[in-house]
This record gives structure tokens, C-alpha cells and sequence, in this order.
């Protein structure tokens, strides 16, 4: 049974192994000890491996452990692709209510909003190293940075610079989720300006 999870580390694509995958597979979740006491995997989360040689991708990570956590603010204005500076602490949204007390370990700030909000502009995107992930469209993080405290100005002015020149801008969804989001007049002087 440990050749299973072997195939697995030297078949893994984004270094990470799962023991539901192993289980799947006919594997047992027993024999990964003897893989970690060799060093070749570490535990990274409940039921999560890192291939011990192998990057790890802490964004893709957090979105494995976290699957509510949508990744949002600075950390999606990032990947977006609408400022330079990376994050040096992820940003991720969950609904109010939610809670995971291990959330207080990990490299994140954490964002609550109303229920009705939190699905609004969520996408499928890639981490940093292309693995998959959830996080905001760029309308929906352009609010949420306007709206939100703390953030950087510099960085809100460049993301709106970087917004109005943008070739597949979609003003009136922007508009739309300023609206609902409470930041329709932030964005209209922003947009005024620039466009």
C-alpha cells in the first residue's frame, strides 16, 4: 500500500498530497507516518501533505485548508495583476459567522462580510504558482480595497490607474458591486478622475 502513496508523491503536479486521495486510491492513511518520520512529506494541514522537496505554494494551501476563504483585497489586486507590491500577509474574505480558530496560526488577514455579499464577483483564478484558487474578479476587489481600511492610497490610485486603461473593464459591473457594497461614490470620484 505505501507504493501508492510513492506513485503519488512522484506523480503530485502541485507538490501536495491529500489523504482522501490516498484513501480513494486504496491507500491507507496509516502508512503516510512512515513517509513523514523520512522526511519525504510534511504535514501541512488536516489531511495535507507538502512534498518535502517541492515549493510550497502557501496560498493554494491556505485555499485547500480554508475552502471558505475567498482571496481578496491586496492579495487579489495582486494576482489581477494591478500592483506590483506583493503581499506580505494573505488576504482572505469568509462569511460573518464563520470561525476557525486555526486561522489565528497562519500568514492572513481575515475579512468578514454579509452573507449577501460574500458570493458576489467570486472567480477561479491560479495562486502565484498556478494552482487553482478562489478569489474576487477585479471589479469586486476594486471595491473592496476603496472600502476598506487600512488600505495603502498609493496602491488604490495605481489599481484604479491600471483599471481605467484596462481593456476588458466592465464599468457597469463595477458600478453594480459599488452600489451594494456601499462604495458607489468612492468609485464615481475615482472614475471621474481617470476615465
Amino acid at each position: 500500500m505505501a507504493s501508492i502513496i510513492r506513485n503519488m508523491i512522484n506523480e503530485s503536479s502541485n507538490g501536495l498530497i491529500r489523504v482522501s486521495d490516498i484513501e480513494s486510491s486504496g491507500g491507507d492513511r496509516h502508512d503516510i507516518k512512515k513517509y513523514v518520520e523520512d522526511n519525504s512529506i510534511v504535514r501541512v494541514g488536516r489531511g495535507l501533505y507538502q512534498i518535502a522537496d517541492q515549493w510550497e505554494d502557501e496560498l493554494y494551501i491556505l485555499s485547500l485548508k480554508y475552502s471558505r476563504g475567498i482571496i481578496s483585497h491586496e492579495t487579489a489586486l495582486y494576482i489581477h495583476g494591478f500592483t506590483d507590491r506583493t503581499p506580505s500577509i494573505y488576504t482572505l474574505t469568509f462569511p460573518r459567522g464563520y470561525n476557525a480558530p486555526s486561522l489565528k496560526n497562519e500568514n492572513v488577514q481575515i475579512k468578514r462580510v454579509k452573507k449577501e455579499n460574500y458570493d458576489l464577483g467570486i472567480i477561479d483564478g491560479k495562486s502565484f504558482y498556478g494552482n487553482p484558487v478562489r478569489l474576487y474578479n477585479i471589479e469586486r476587489t476594486l471595491c473592496d480595497i476603496v472600502r476598506g481600511e487600512g488600505s495603502d492610497i498609493q496602491i488604490v490610485l495605481d489599481a484604479m490607474k491600471r483599471y481605467a486603461k484596462y481593456e476588458n473593464k466592465n464599468i457597469n459591473l463595477l458600478f453594480e458591486y459599488a452600489e451594494q457594497l456601499h462604495v458607489k461614490k468612492k468609485i464615481l470620484r475615482y472614475m471621474e478622475i481617470l476615465l
